[in-house]
């Protein structure tokens, strides 16, 4: 088959690859028949997390029709049409049992194991996202092995369109996710730093959850632009003025209830973060986390769906703490949220495809990749078409 492959930093091809083949009884085959390119694909494509090598295909954003199912299969059938969730859960361990799919105990081989003395290694195993999580082969390609597939992938009506759907596997469900965590609803006032898809998909579901008075922090004029005319949102340029000022003088000097962090870790931060990054006495920017603390207000919510990694440098803890601050985080619990954010589609509540502007072949990913990555073309969001 042809697979989007990893070559080095920067070097992504479509490449021959062998087709996937079931392994245990639980796995289904699925023929893809869209997939797109996250954010945190861009963080592989840069060389940033370690453990991607070469030959690895990448994508945890896909769909498609099951093709074959192993003997243990009892949720799908042949023929079914499935969005399946970037992150691979078992359902019956300890952390599944609470809904907390990400966590699973049993899908990575290094979950919660102990690195270097100092930090767990991640949970449950991911698509196409390294061998910290699993080296499980990607869905950017014309077909994928879905491991747990009795537990993972949802059945989507005839009705709604690959594109309706897609991003119930991964920017949805964590833009949602990011909403709820950060405690807002009817009357709020919320403020999200990074507006990329996963940025763009919270303020939608902010909205849809009643969110008084949002706000969207970047510094590319389009994707401001795209978020003030879609969701409302009033818009902030960080490289034109200090975002935390403007956001406390638009809230009586007290700072928004909650903010949203979707930047993550390659944050554009100051000149000594950037190369204490660069030598690796750091693993993440602290600039949009330190923009969060000033601008929420005291009492209020930090909700972080931006991947970090590491060590931060001037975290402002100190600040954290005398302003009774909360801070939510971590990998998003698909499973949990796919079915009632299915419903809000089908109700026409939330229309997640409007945030696409690239459609592209399969053959054409790594131009998808350069495209994305440059913010060239007003680029938004890319999905890819095997065999188109």
């Amino acid at each position: 088959m042809r697979a989007l492959v990893y070559h080095s930093a920067h070097d992504v091809k479509v490449d021959t690859v062998p087709d996937p083949t079931l392994q245990e009884a639980d796995d289904i085959i699925l023929r893809i028949t869209a997939t797109a390119i996250c954010g945190s694909d861009l963080h592989l494509y840069r060389g940033k997390v370690p453990r991607l090598h070469a030959g690895d295909i990448l994508g945890h954003e896909f769909m498609g029709e099951v093709v074959e199912t192993g003997a243990g299969v009892t949720a799908l059938a042949r023929g079914d049409r499935v969005v399946v969730p970037f992150v691979i859960a078992c359902g019956s361990c300890h952390f599944c049992d609470m809904q907390l799919y990400s966590a699973c105990e049993t899908t990575n081989p290094d979950s919660g194991t102990i690195l270097n003395k100092k930090s767990l290694r991640p949970g449950a195993a991911l698509f196409g996202f390294t061998h910290n999580y699993g080296g499980i082969p990607g869905g950017q390609a014309e077909y994928a092995r879905v491991p747990k597939a009795n537990v993972g992938p949802i059945k989507i009506p005839d009705a709604l369109t690959d594109e309706q759907v897609l991003f119930l596997s991964d920017i949805l469900p964590t833009g949602y996710q990011a909403v709820l965590n950060a405690n807002v609803g009817p009357g709020s006032s919320l403020a999200i730093f990074g507006a990329g898809p996963v940025g763009q998909m919270a303020a939608a579901c902010a909205r849809m959850l009643g969110v008084e008075h949002l706000f969207m922090v970047d510094h590319h004029a389009y994707r401001l632009e795209f978020a003030r005319a879609t969701y409302g949102a009033i818009p902030i340029n960080f490289d034109n003025v200090d975002a935390a000022e403007v956001i406390i003088a638009h809230t009586s000097n007290r700072g928004v209830d909650a903010v949203i962090d979707a930047v993550g870790f390659e944050a554009k931060g100051s000149a000594l973060e950037t190369a204490l990054t660069a030598i690796k006495l750091e693993g993440s920017s602290g600039a949009a986390l330190r923009q969060c603390i000033a601008a929420v207000r005291r009492g209020g919510v930090v909700s972080v769906p931006g991947v970090y990694a590491g060590f931060i440098h001037g975290f402002l803890f100190g600040d954290a703490f005398e302003k009774g601050i909360s801070f939510r985080s971590g990998q998003t619990h698909v499973q949990r949220y796919m079915p009632e954010l299915l419903e809000h589609i089908r109700a026409g509540r939330l229309q997640p495809e409007t945030i696409i502007t690239h459609r592209l072949p399969l053959e054409q990913a790594a131009e998808g990749y350069r495209i994305f990555d440059k913010k060239e073309d007003n680029c938004r969001k890319v999905i890819l078409r095997p065999g188109a």
